[in-house]
């Protein structure tokens, strides 16, 4: 799907799922060491802290933001924790860098990933110098996306105009402030995923595409012309 992105200045990024495809796997490994930690966090049994751990996704945004609000956890052992998972999977994206820079404007990340876990993961694909700004869980102050404040507080910090923004996630409900804030956005994956992340696609997803370099591809042969 075509969108009209000449007036676009910020280019904001999710980070687990959409600037790597899932196919490669990380954040499979990183939902595994989410189980581990829950069982031992709940004191339930694998399938009912899974179905807890659901519903603190739904109801929190965050697996985390779930446990703090239920559980006396540490969130620095939670961060630590779940994103010590090994990167061997994650593959350079040589194509990936040179589309991001031929695109004119400022590119961010925002994820609800910790900090270090978004530099591993940007140094990986080799794409750390085009990042203008990493908007992570720790900036959020452990408020994640959907939060309207947690939006509010990304586009205060690198002072981006929403309205000449536009935002790329592989969640739903994620994209939804950011188009009430006046972002152009953009829902990357299948339906089945969407599904799995957090369904309905609603009015506030202005395009879909399956790969998001297939997606950013036009745009930077356009400009680069």
């Amino acid at each position: 799907m075509s969108l009209d992105l000449s007036h676009i200045e910020s280019w904001v990024f999710d980070l687990d799922d959409t600037l790597y495809p899932p196919e490669q796997g990380v954040l499979a490994l990183i939902q595994k060491r989410i189980n581990a930690f829950m069982v031992a966090a709940v004191g339930l049994p694998e399938d009912e802290a899974r179905v807890l751990q659901r519903q603190f996704l739904n109801e929190h945004g965050t697996t985390l933001a779930g446990l703090m609000a239920n559980y006396a956890v540490d969130p620095e052992k939670f961060l630590l924790d779940v994103h010590d998972v090994p990167l061997d999977s994650l593959e350079p994206n040589p194509r990936l860098a040179e589309i991001l820079a031929a695109l004119p404007g400022k590119k961010y990340v925002l994820t609800n990933g910790a900090r270090w876990h978004a530099e591993r993961v940007l140094e990986r694909i080799g794409i750390t110098p085009l990042m203008d700004g990493v908007f992570a869980i720790e900036d959020m102050d452990l408020t994640p996306k959907p939060a309207p404040a947690t939006f509010r507080k990304f586009i205060e910090r690198f002072g981006i105009d929403p309205t000449r923004a536009v935002f790329f996630e592989d969640t739903p409900r994620n994209l939804q402030p950011a188009k009430i804030m006046g972002m152009t956005t953009v829902l990357i994956g299948t339906p089945e995923q969407f599904a799995a992340h957090g369904g309905p696609v609603g009015d506030w997803v202005d395009a879909t595409a399956r790969d998001l370099l297939d997606f950013l591809t036009p745009y930077a042969l356009k400009d680069a012309a």
